[in-house]
C-alpha cells in the first residue's frame, strides 16, 4: 500500500512577497519566417521573488477536447468557442493546433483553493462557450473516437503541417502544463536539472488517454507516445548552467528541424515569456481534484529542487536514455504496473515510485499546509484509479466509446467524480 507521509503543522511565512508576472504560456510564438527559425528569446526577466505569502506562483494550462455531447465525436468548433468565450471571460481561452480543442489559461495562483477555483472556472467558461457552438468541452488526453482533427488556420501551424506531415495531422492530444515561478534563469536551470527523474511518476499519476482511433492502446497515457513523435520532445540531459541550456536550444534551432523556440518540446523547460519553469508531462486530468494534486506536487518538486540547488547539492545523474525508458514505463503502465525508481534507476512497483515522490515533496507540502489535501487526493487515485482506468471501466460496463466520452464530460464539470465508483 502507498505510504502517505504523516502531516505536520508548520506555520506559513507571514512576509509579504511580490507575485510573479502573469504567466501566459499558451500564447503562440510568431509564425515561422520564410528565412528560417526565429531567434531564441531569452527566458523571462529576473524578478525579486516569484512568490506570494511565501509560496511560488503557479500558472496552469489545460487543453480540452471539443466534442458532440451525444456521440462523443470531436467537433471542429474552437473558433466559435473562442468568440463566445471572449464575451464571457476575455483572455481566458486560447486556440490550439486543432479546431477540435481549446486551451484554458489560468492567472498566477498561490493557494490550492485558488487553483481549484480558477480551473473550475476555466472549464465552466469553456463548456458554456462550447454549448453555444453546439459542442461540449471535455478533459480527455486523446479522443476515444477516431479523429485526426482539422488544422487551426495559422501560418505557424500550416508550416508545421508541411514540415512534419502525419505527425502534425494526427496531433490531437490534450496535456496539462504547469508553470512554476523561479527567481532567475540560473535557479530555473538548477531546478530543471533536479526534477528530471521525478517527472515519470507525475506522468503515471495523470494518465488519461488509453484510447486512440477507436481502440485500446494498452497505454495509460498514449498521448505521451503521440507527443513523443516530435523530434525535440522528451527528457533532457543535465545542463549545469544557463549558458549550457541556451547553447543546447540554439544548437537545436540551428539544425532547422524545430521551426522556432516554441517547438523545443522538452518535458520541462524554461519559459521564453515569463520567469517560470514549465512542466509539460501529464495528460489533462478528467477530475479537477487530480489536477490540483499534480499542480501541488509539481510546485513542491520545484521548491525542493531549488532548495537543493541553493545548498549546492548535486542533482541525481540519471542518464537521459534511462529517463526515456522511465517515461515509457509511466506512459504504458500508469499506477498499475512497474515504474523506475527516481533515485536508483531500478524497476520498482508503481506504489514504491509514488512513495518516493511523496517523501521527496512532503517537507515542502508541510511547509505550505498542503500535505493533508494532497495526500488524500493521491490516496484516492491509488485506490480508485486514474482517468485512464475510469475510461476503461466505463467501456467494459457500457460497451460504447460514446458512453466513455459522456461520462468524462460529467466528471470534467463536476457531475461525477473520478475518485468515486461508477
Amino acid at each position: 500500500m502507498t505510504t502517505i507521509p504523516t502531516p505536520l503543522t508548520v506555520p506559513r511565512s507571514s512576509g509579504t512577497r511580490t507575485a510573479a508576472p502573469r504567466p501566459h504560456p499558451g500564447r503562440l510564438p510568431p509564425p515561422i519566417p520564410a528565412g528560417g527559425p526565429i531567434a531564441v528569446p531569452r527566458p523571462g526577466p529576473r524578478v525579486t521573488d516569484p512568490r506570494s505569502d511565501g509560496l511560488r506562483t503557479v500558472g496552469v494550462e489545460e487543453e480540452l477536447l471539443l466534442v458532440d455531447g451525444s456521440t462523443g465525436a470531436p467537433l471542429a468548433a474552437s473558433e466559435q468557442v473562442r468568440r463566445h468565450a471572449e464575451v464571457l471571460s476575455p483572455g481566458l481561452l486560447d486556440r490550439e493546433a486543432k479546431l477540435e480543442q481549446i486551451e484554458s489559461i489560468s492567472p498566477p495562483c498561490t493557494e490550492l483553493g485558488e487553483v481549484d477555483r480558477v480551473l473550475r472556472e476555466g472549464r465552466r467558461v469553456a463548456d458554456e462557450s462550447a454549448r453555444r457552438a453546439g459542442a461540449r468541452a471535455v478533459a480527455l488526453g486523446t479522443s476515444p473516437i477516431a479523429c485526426d482533427g482539422h488544422l487551426t488556420p495559422s501560418g505557424r501551424y500550416l508550416a508545421m503541417a508541411d514540415r512534419f506531415g502525419i505527425t502534425m495531422r494526427e496531433q490531437l492530444t490534450c496535456g496539462l502544463h504547469v508553470h512554476v515561478g523561479v527567481e532567475s534563469a540560473r535557479e530555473g536551470v538548477g531546478v530543471l536539472d533536479r526534477i528530471r527523474p521525478w517527472l515519470p511518476t507525475l506522468l503515471a499519476l495523470g494518465g488519461n488517454s488509453p484510447f486512440w482511433h477507436g481502440t485500446d492502446t494498452g497505454y495509460a497515457s498514449y498521448r505521451y507516445q503521440v507527443w513523443g513523435r516530435w523530434p525535440s520532445a522528451g527528457p533532457t540531459e543535465l545542463f549545469g548552467s544557463v549558458e549550457a541550456y541556451r547553447r543546447r536550444v540554439r544548437a537545436m534551432l540551428d539544425t532547422g528541424v524545430p521551426g522556432d523556440h516554441g517547438m523545443v518540446y522538452f518535458d520541462a523547460r524554461l519559459s521564453a515569456h515569463v520567469p517560470t519553469v514549465e512542466i509539460r508531462v501529464p495528460d489533462v486530468c478528467m477530475d479537477v481534484e487530480h489536477t490540483v494534486a499534480i499542480v501541488a506536487l509539481t510546485r513542491a518538486l520545484v521548491e525542493a529542487a531549488a532548495r537543493d540547488w541553493r545548498r549546492g547539492l548535486a542533482p541525481l545523474g540519471a542518464p537521459t536514455a534511462v529517463l526515456r525508458l522511465a517515461m515509457w514505463a509511466a506512459s504504458a503502465d500508469g499506477l498499475r504496473g512497474r515504474l523506475v525508481d527516481p533515485r536508483s534507476g531500478a524497476e520498482v512497483p508503481a506504489e514504491a515510485a509514488l512513495d518516493a515522490l511523496l517523501q521527496r515533496t512532503a517537507p515542502v507540502l508541510r511547509d505550505s499546509g498542503e500535505l493533508d489535501r494532497v495526500a488524500e487526493i493521491v490516496a484516492g487515485i491509488v485506490a480508485r484509479g486514474t482517468g485512464a482506468e475510469r475510461q476503461r471501466r466505463v467501456l467494459r460496463e457500457q460497451g460504447d466509446l460514446g458512453a466513455v466520452v459522456r461520462d468524462a464530460i460529467a466528471v470534467t464539470h463536476g457531475g461525477g467524480s473520478a475518485a468515486g465508483s461508477l
